[in-house]
């Protein structure tokens, strides 16, 4: 990939950026305890300025509305509470303005909402446009502000601040509104006592709200990777891909090779220094080891040859990429902060599982398949590992039961035995182990009943499954239908997620419990059915949701928005704030 590119803005940032990641995923953590408390603020040069029993009156009515016209987004009614508390602890004064002047601090705030694009924020949420006429208002002698101009500025100021304050560490859109599984409840700043004290009167805010994103590396990572994509949306415009009649092989001619040379080129898929010819409409050469790294880039079968799908991913246009990016950080922001006990993470779009250690290197990864799309899609949910059961049952759940074995039962009496199925009552005793009497398949159409599958390794979950109790009863498992680890999508499941390499989870997952080395988890696979290991130290479990990866090496991938998730996303972005909280 190419070299990351730089704005000139961002050069005091970066510094700091590395010295957030350096302290790793304690920042956040160390932060928002002490916003609780919080230390002095500094002294200012000059006190807020006190307005007169007019202006007061202006500042009252405005906060109590909940709106401002003057904003992009006027209402602000969910912030009613917060801002009327931030105005209270300054005696109803103006904390951003000072001699009628705005102060320093308010002035690099704005110059951090002006660069709000650059942390997959839209500008335009915290009135980017609007910003230079309010300031000219209030620095020139000229206009003579009056104090209904100062307030507001002021308040739309602080309703600015708090909202991106907010859109940067908890993101915009609460993810309950879509029925996921993540609570950020327990991460929400007091708002009013974090501005007032981190930034009100801070000699570099720029410095104090690189606490506020989230200190994870894949995160930051996904930040660069978003400015090379914004730069390279602006250096290629170029048209669409002429259209193919067949696939296009290597040696082949297509009259879009020096369109395609141009994009890999831009996208750094084909490397600067590869020699290509300018005038050929030859396919061949490096444009094919480029054409492969890209496919790979977007989980495709990395085989050179230009399909209607590698078509159609060549001309998705770069500034999608960046939509998928922006709604990828979104839901960066909605992870629990404190992650130190390693985590196991499943991206559903990319259908791949990595293992981390203590300082969020990757320790183990591994293809997996989840749910199928449109009907039995896996949750986007974060729990904890708790213990692992060898040779498992599988209790058949009444839907599927009822959907897939039960007509087949109907059919033939003995399909459940030839199957290695068995039925059982509620306290998981064998009832029917051989041909289904019709008695026996009235109750489990009544759901009296129940289906399981005996142990070994022809068994739906295989020989191992790892358990993170959850609302949802999705856990992970082996599968014995290998198969279907080497298609590039893999959503085949009923919800619960499938593992290419359950004994190397296995391994990772006990690697505290005294005597549980590879052997002995082998050992276990082979040996007593049902046998329940509960883990030394429970590991966080998170099913996530990216369309848009950046791995260790720099590298980006993107991939379908399967469930629909980005798109739903998008449509509740777009309608403005306030947000569904």
């Amino acid at each position: 990939m190419k070299q990351s590119r730089i704005p000139k803005f961002l050069a005091y940032i970066v510094p700091l950026i590395a010295v957030a990641l350096f302290y790793g995923h304690n920042i956040a953590s160390r932060a928002h305890a002490r916003t609780q408390s919080g230390p002095p603020a500094q002294s200012a040069a000059a006190p807020p300025e006190q307005l007169g029993p007019e202006g007061q009156a202006v500042l009252r009515g405005t906060i109590n509305s909940g709106k401002l016209a003057q904003l992009r987004w006027p209402d602000f009614s969910d912030y009613t509470k917060l801002v009327k508390e931030f105005y209270d602890s300054y005696g109803n004064s103006l904390p951003w303005v000072r001699g009628m002047q705005p102060t320093p601090q308010a002035q690099q705030v704005i110059a951090l909402l002006l660069q709000a694009d650059q942390k997959g924020l839209s500008v335009e949420d915290y009135d980017g446009p609007r910003w230079s006429d309010r300031l000219a208002k209030l620095k020139s002698p000229a206009s003579q502000p009056s104090e209904t101009d100062a307030v507001q500025f002021d308040v739309a100021l602080t309703v600015c601040v708090m909202r991106y304050i907010s859109d940067l560490h908890i993101g915009r859109v609460n993810p309950k509104h879509f029925d996921f599984g993540l609570d950020i409840r327990s991460k929400k700043y007091n708002l009013p006592q974090f501005v007032k004290t981190n930034v009100v009167d801070a000699p570099d805010v720029a410095a104090a709200l690189v606490q506020v994103e989230p200190p994870y590396p894949g995160y930051q990572r996904t930040i660069q990777a978003l400015h090379d994509y914004l730069a390279y949306a602006k250096e290629y415009n170029g048209p669409q891909l002429p259209a193919i009649q067949k696939t296009i092989a290597p040696g082949d001619s297509y009259a879009g090779v020096p369109q395609l040379i141009a994009l890999l080129r831009v996208v750094g898929d084909l490397p600067a220094d590869a020699t290509v010819p300018a005038d050929s409409t030859v396919y061949q050469g490096p444009l094919v080891d480029a054409l492969k790294h890209f496919q790979a880039r977007f989980g495709r079968t990395a085989d050179g040859r230009i399909t209607t799908q590698t078509l159609a991913d060549l001309n998705v246009p770069l500034s999608t990429r960046v939509r998928q990016m922006q709604l990828t950080l979104e839901r960066w922001r909605w992870l629990p902060l404190g992650l130190h006990a390693a985590p196991i993470v499943a991206n559903i779009p990319e259908f791949r599982l990595r293992a981390y250690d203590e300082n969020f290197k990757v320790a183990l990864t591994m293809n997996v398949v989840v749910g199928k799309a449109y009907d039995h899609n896996t949750p986007v949910f974060e729990d904890s590992m708790q213990y692992v059961i060898f040779r498992p049952y599988w209790n058949v759940p009444y839907s599927i039961a009822k959907s897939e074995y039960l007509p087949k039962v109907a059919r033939d009496p003995n399909y459940l035995s030839a199957k290695g199925f068995e039925v059982v009552n509620s306290r998981q005793e064998v009832v029917a182990s051989g041909p289904v009497t019709g008695d026996v398949l009235q109750q489990l159409r009544a759901g009296k009943l129940f289906i399981r599958q005996a142990p070994g390794p022809k068994n739906a979950l295989g020989l191992v499954k790892f358990i993170f109790p959850n609302d949802y009863s999705v856990y992970m498992h082996d599968t014995p239908a290998q198969e279907f680890f080497a298609k590039s999508r893999r959503d085949f499941s009923h919800g619960c997620i499938r593992l290419e390499k359950p004994v190397d989870l296995a391994v990772w997952v006990l690697r505290d419990n005294p005597g549980w080395n590879a052997d002995r988890v082998r050992a276990a696979i082979n040996g007593s059915p049902n046998q329940q290991v509960n883990l030394a130290h429970p590991s966080p479990v998170l099913i996530v949701y990216a369309t848009a990866i950046v791995t260790e090496d720099g590298t980006v991938h993107f991939y379908d928005d399967i469930y629909g998730h980005d798109a739903t996303l998008e449509k509740v972005l777009d309608k403005g704030y306030p947000y569904p909280g």
